[in-house]
């Protein structure tokens, strides 16, 4: 294993971690020495990543907000919120990974696929999307390869459009494939909780 992936391994390891299985989910919630969080859904039946969420701790010594970096906040609606909610006409991007891709959705976009240049960029190591009539342009960072320190390459992408939607595959590296059996080797072995269970001790 390449020295960050291992450094990356450690980490989860020694950080406080609590398990539960609840609606068809394993929810794993990390607390690192630092004090970041790290919350993590998976699939039962699949042991596909779901979410992926971070949390600092604030100068006062509580949590910030949720910030996702695979999936989304399912925000129910309400009176008080619904004025504040986003455009539905914006274009939205959202992650969501397959066992053997990353994935990127950008919804709201209803140009053919022709308008769409999707790129690596190898100074940054981020996939930039630009469409040719200049109406949408974003860097996508790709945080997990980017703590395993494995290098994008432009081969791994591939690119369609459906339903007002640009989709972006990356397929997965092998060295991404075999970290990822090795967290769930080690989730494996966590004492998880079913919903219901009273005991919260953290491992």
């Amino acid at each position: 294993m390449a020295a960050a992936a291992a450094s990356w391994l450690n980490s989860l390891k020694s950080a406080q971690k609590t398990a539960l299985v609840q609606d068809n989910r394993r929810k794993i919630h990390y607390t690192f020495k630092d004090g970041r969080e790290m919350s993590e859904e998976y699939d039962v039946r699949t042991n596909e990543l779901v979410i992926r969420r971070w949390r600092e701790k604030t100068k006062l010594g509580g949590g910030s907000v949720w910030l996702y970096e695979v999936g989304e906040q399912l925000a129910p609606k309400n009176l008080e919120t619904e004025g504040l909610a986003e455009s539905m006409s914006n274009p939205i991007l959202v992650r969501r990974d397959t066992k053997k891709s990353l994935q990127w959705r950008v919804r709201n976009l209803p140009y053919p696929l022709i308008t769409y240049d999707v790129k690596v960029d190898e100074e940054e190591q981020k996939i930039i999307v630009r469409t040719s009539n200049k109406k949408y342009y974003k860097k996508i960072e790709v945080p997990d390869l980017r703590r395993l320190n494995i290098p994008l390459h432009q081969q791994h992408i591939s690119v369609a459009h459906a339903n007002n939607t640009l989709i972006i595959t990356y397929e997965k590296p092998k060295e991404l494939l075999a970290f990822e059996a090795e967290v769930l080797e080690e989730l494996k072995k966590l004492k998880t909780m079913k919903d219901g269970d009273v005991d919260c001790k953290q491992s």
